[in-house]
């Protein structure tokens, strides 16, 4: 089976280890993904916040790499190039005459008839028809993760079509449950974890943060886990300081959810960079006996 793969920016710099396990795990499933040749940046928060033309014009460019490719589906784990494709390709199909101004520019034209899916999207059918659990090596007993999704998968500016409920979503549960983890019901899941605001306004983000920490705890939670690269970075690499300002008190390993397929599948710390965290993501699968 090959899909179509956009890694954006952030899977080619701070969080090439969400790409690796990305492309392991779903290759262990049967799946090739096919990078886009020659992508660019989907313009993330930038461009929405500082022209409203770039901000559709630039993933447009990408979505008619992926239409030229002759591949139907595109899987983007990245939430925020997921949400600015989503609601790129509904911009265009709700107003020809942008449609046509920006295609006007493009060697590769956009028709409007590739299916974007996040990574959940393209993991919870594989829980569904058994595959995932097949490819399962060990179970994930002791975890017992908080499922955080943030905003930018969950929050859009339009109707999109969208799988999960954006309110309560479940898709990162579904998977986690079929892998013998027991994820917690919790009131942050959807939550702003502060985002890009941790370079201007690092105390807003740095109390955002701490509402997460503190709920999840709360709950009896071991670890997060996140589909989101800005997410996982933030609650990982301001953790420590948060910590500090608060008084939480309590470090935690923020996972990928790539990341504990990986570990259910019997990959090695090695192959899935675990290594490469912040906050000591190794200690608590040790501890449970899961690598």
């Amino acid at each position: 089976m090959e899909i179509a793969y956009y890694p954006g920016c952030t899977l080619h710099a701070s969080s090439r280890l969400y790409d690796a396990q990305t492309k392991l795990v779903l290759g262990e499933m049967g799946i090739t993904l096919n990078e886009l040749e020659d992508w660019n940046c989907c313009g993330a928060t930038s461009a929405s916040k500082t022209n409203d033309f770039l901000a559709v014009a630039m993933p447009a460019r990408n979505l008619g790499i992926v239409e030229d490719s002759g591949l139907s589906e595109l899987v983007i784990p990245c939430s925020a190039c997921y949400s600015r494709m989503l609601v790129a390709q509904h911009r265009l199909a709700s107003n020809n005459t942008l449609k046509d101004e920006i295609n006007a520019e493009l060697s590769k034209k956009v028709k409007g008839d590739i299916r974007i899916m996040s990574i959940l999207e393209v993991l919870v059918p594989k829980v569904e028809s058994g595959e995932l659990a097949e490819k399962a090596a060990k179970l994930l007993k002791g975890l017992k993760p908080a499922c955080y999704y943030g905003c930018l998968q969950t929050r859009f500016p339009y109707n999109v079509p969208v799988p999960d409920d954006v309110e309560n979503p479940q898709g990162m549960e579904i998977v986690l449950k079929a892998l013998g983890a027991k994820p917690l019901d919790w009131s942050y899941k959807t939550d702003c974890c502060g985002a890009s605001a941790t370079v201007n306004d690092t105390d807003t983000a740095l109390r955002l943060m701490s509402k997460i920490f503190e709920d999840a705890i709360a709950r009896g939670a071991n670890c997060f886990v996140t589909t989101c690269p800005m997410c996982q970075l933030n609650l990982d690499a301001y953790q420590k300081q948060m910590s500090q300002k608060y008084d939480i008190g309590r470090s935690m390993p923020v996972y990928f959810i790539t990341e504990l397929i990986g570990v259910a599948m019997g990959k090695s710390p090695e192959e899935l960079q675990i290594d490469r965290h912040f906050a000591d993501a190794i200690g608590l699968l040790k501890e449970l006996e899961l690598i």
